[in-house]
């Protein structure tokens, strides 16, 4: 698909980054194979073709230097009270839209901690929306869950010092092939109508569509053997040139 299939829309891309993080402090701007962990995420939003501004949202000097070293946007400092532990992301979000003077048809949140994305994870989930933007508003990734221990059915939890079911009505299985395929949302790609999003509040609504993407691309870096995790995988991806 070329860019100007879908010109018309005007797509706003944006990458959180506070400075404050008690997981992995540091996190946005460890060094991740020889450049910033944002820069990642940075790089991949600049290779799409259907993106027209890059804006990183952030109250932090040096992530906001960084960022516009590897070419993203950083017109203002996140305000403080937006850049707590507890700020919801959309709070960030609706902020920073209307702090713009610009007007944008779609937002995409890319995850600066998700940077486990292929080269054209970006613009293929653009693609998939546009393509359906008379039947949905919104696009999340998901990722399928193939460990029987970690679906829904086989979560357990602790009642009285026991161990029980999560869901109590789960039905009994012996294999991992007899349950319902069950997805996990991975933070790499959110993408939605502005005018949706203010609206619903959330990308996860009853007009949201999937983009399925691959097992090793769920890791979110929260803390160090997260971190550790994806630079293993990057690693590999980059000698086999799948990222």
């Amino acid at each position: 698909y070329e860019a100007k299939v879908y010109n018309q829309k005007k797509i706003l891309a944006v990458i959180p980054a506070r400075g404050g993080s008690k997981g992995l402090p540091g996190k946005n701007i460890r060094p991740l194979l020889g450049k910033p962990l944002i820069a990642w995420t940075i790089e991949q939003a600049l290779n799409s073709k259907f993106i027209d501004r890059l804006i990183v949202s952030t109250d932090d000097e040096q992530i906001a230097e960084i960022s516009k070293k590897y070419g993203a946007e950083v017109p203002f400092l996140r305000p403080s009270e937006l850049a707590q532990d507890k700020t919801p992301t959309i709070d960030v979000l609706f902020h920073l839209i209307k702090t713009l003077e610009e007007k944008y048809d779609y937002l995409l949140l890319l995850e600066a901690t998700s940077p486990l994305r292929k080269k054209n994870d970006i613009d293929n989930a653009i693609t998939k929306l546009l393509e359906n933007e008379d039947k949905a508003d919104t696009l999340i990734c998901l990722v399928k869950i193939e460990h029987d221990t970690l679906h829904p059915y086989g979560v357990k939890t602790i009642k009285d010092n026991f161990v029980v079911p999560f869901i109590t009505d789960a039905p009994k299985f012996t294999q991992r092939q007899e349950l319902n395929d069950a997805y996990a949302i991975s933070g790499g790609i959110y993408i939605s109508k502005i005018s949706t999003l203010f609206e619903q509040k959330t990308f996860y609504h009853q007009k949201t569509i999937a983009n399925i993407l691959e097992r090793w691309q769920y890791f979110e870096i929260d803390y160090l053997y997260d971190f550790l995790c994806v630079e293993s995988i990057m690693k590999n991806l980059i000698e086999t040139g799948e990222i």
